[in-house]
């Protein structure tokens, strides 16, 4: 094998994605989901590419990127979602599981999954995040949908030689 370099691919164009974003915390989560598919568009992912799916709340959120992966129709996933603080334990509870839960079926699956769950300290720091949040899931998962890519197509050139 040659040692060299890859360059991150931003080229979504021919990528399929999947969306699952969560309903609670809502406004937020539509400004999330806002700039995602506006940064999906800008780098060249098809509209008819591109799967939204909604669920209740973030710890819902690992289950249906599961049945999505389980299809082996996506290059990528992205999850959406805001954990806002309140005055219980619950929200650590909901934070730790549903990002454990998203880390989870992206190694069982190995699909790359973009986290775009916010935790945040209140409503005023989620909504200052979530435009470059979303933004920044979608160029995450076209990324490493492309370097997944090209990793499976290195792993079946050497298992060929």
């Amino acid at each position: 094998m040659t040692i060299g370099t890859y360059d991150p691919n931003l080229d979504g164009e021919d990528l399929r994605i999947g969306i699952v974003q969560a309903r609670f915390n809502e406004d937020v989560c539509h400004g999330l989901l806002a700039a995602c598919l506006a940064e999906l568009k800008h780098l060249n992912v098809a509209d008819e590419d591109i799967l939204h799916v909604t669920v209740p709340g973030a710890l819902e959120i690992p289950l249906a990127l599961q049945k999505m992966a389980e299809t082996e129709q996506f290059d990528a996933l992205i999850a959406l979602g805001a954990v806002i603080r309140g005055e219980t334990y619950h929200f650590e509870l909901v934070s730790n599981e549903s990002g454990a839960g998203i880390s989870q079926v992206a190694l069982d699956f190995g699909v790359p999954i973009a986290n775009a769950v916010l935790t945040t300290e209140n409503d005023e720091q989620a909504e200052a995040r979530m435009a470059e949040k979303g933004a920044d899931a979608a160029r995450v998962a076209v990324e490493m949908a492309n370097l997944a890519i090209v990793l499976e197509e290195l792993g079946q050139a050497t298992e060929e030689e």
